[in-house]
């Protein structure tokens, strides 16, 4: 049985305070009434969340938090104490971010990146915000890829990443080509895996494989719209806002779909071309 994370126990009877579950080993944990199901059999196996509630007791629930033991996320601060800060995780109980694990002044409402740790001699959860510690070098063959990001914070060079919630990762400024914030989760592609193991992401594909996607996505807006207020002379920033593509996959795009006379391009829109 494992704090922190879902496990796949055995009902094996009920109580007054509700059902107690077995895991292979024999080991028991309390699922209270509150998130019982009339359903519910002896012999069940079900999912649930194990953790420890306000008075240390290992404890389990079939709701689902927000992040599990090494996850990152962005969370809600909800209250300020002498021990700590507590945050909205999606359990009726807060999780405490202690202050040894705060890197900055936090504030009751704010949005914060965290990671779930467990503390061995406590044998608690605990949220950081030292996520770089927990963050893995990558020896995986990823260029090309398509992954999973987690939208970090701005810096000199460009937006740091969190990706396939194992490794760091950045998009350099000159590859931002949609609006992005702290928190935003989204697919990126793998430019490079560098020597120290991290990764620089574009946010389109690295292949010809992004033309054809701005393809599909140029000709569905057509077909709703029958125009789009864009052509190969509109400015970069403003392709980047209705699109999220940079201004050179689409005017690879359209050049094909010109060819294809697909589309008429005009001084500042292109059409849909309507076979007769």
């Amino acid at each position: 049985m494992q704090i922190g994370l879902i496990n796949t126990l055995t009902i094996d009877r009920f109580t007054p305070p509700g059902a107690f579950l077995e895991d292979e080993q024999g080991n028991e944990v309390l699922l209270p009434q509150k998130y019982l199901l009339d359903t519910y059999e002896l012999g069940q196996k079900i999912d649930v969340f194990v953790f420890k509630d306000s008075e240390q007791r290992i404890v389990c629930t079939t709701e689902s938090p927000f992040l599990l033991l090494g996850d990152f996320k962005y969370l809600r601060v909800t209250q300020v104490k002498p021990i700590g800060a507590f945050v909205d995780w999606g359990l009726d109980k807060n999780l405490l971010i202690p202050f040894s694990e705060q890197i900055c002044k936090l504030e009751e409402e704010g949005y914060y990146l965290f990671v779930l740790r467990y503390d061995y001699k406590t044998d608690r959860l605990f949220g950081s915000m030292r996520v770089r510690k927990s963050l893995e070098i990558c020896n995986e063959e990823l260029q090309g890829h398509e992954v999973d990001l987690l939208i970090c914070e701005q810096n000199d060079l460009g937006i740091s990443v969190i990706v396939n919630n194992r490794y760091d990762g950045m998009i350099f400024d000159s590859n931002i080509i949609a609006s992005i914030e702290p928190g935003d989760e989204r697919k990126g592609y793998v430019e490079k895996v560098r020597d120290d193991g991290k990764l620089d992401i574009r946010l389109e594909p690295i292949t010809f494989e992004k033309y054809d996607l701005a393809e599909s996505k140029i000709l569905g807006l057509l077909q709703d719209n029958g125009k789009l207020m864009l052509s190969d002379k509109s400015p970069s920033d403003l392709i980047n806002k209705e699109l999220g593509m940079s201004k050179r996959t689409f005017k690879q795009a359209i050049g094909k779909l010109y060819k294809h006379r697909r589309i008429k391009i005009n001084k500042e829109s292109i059409e849909l071309v309507i076979k007769k």
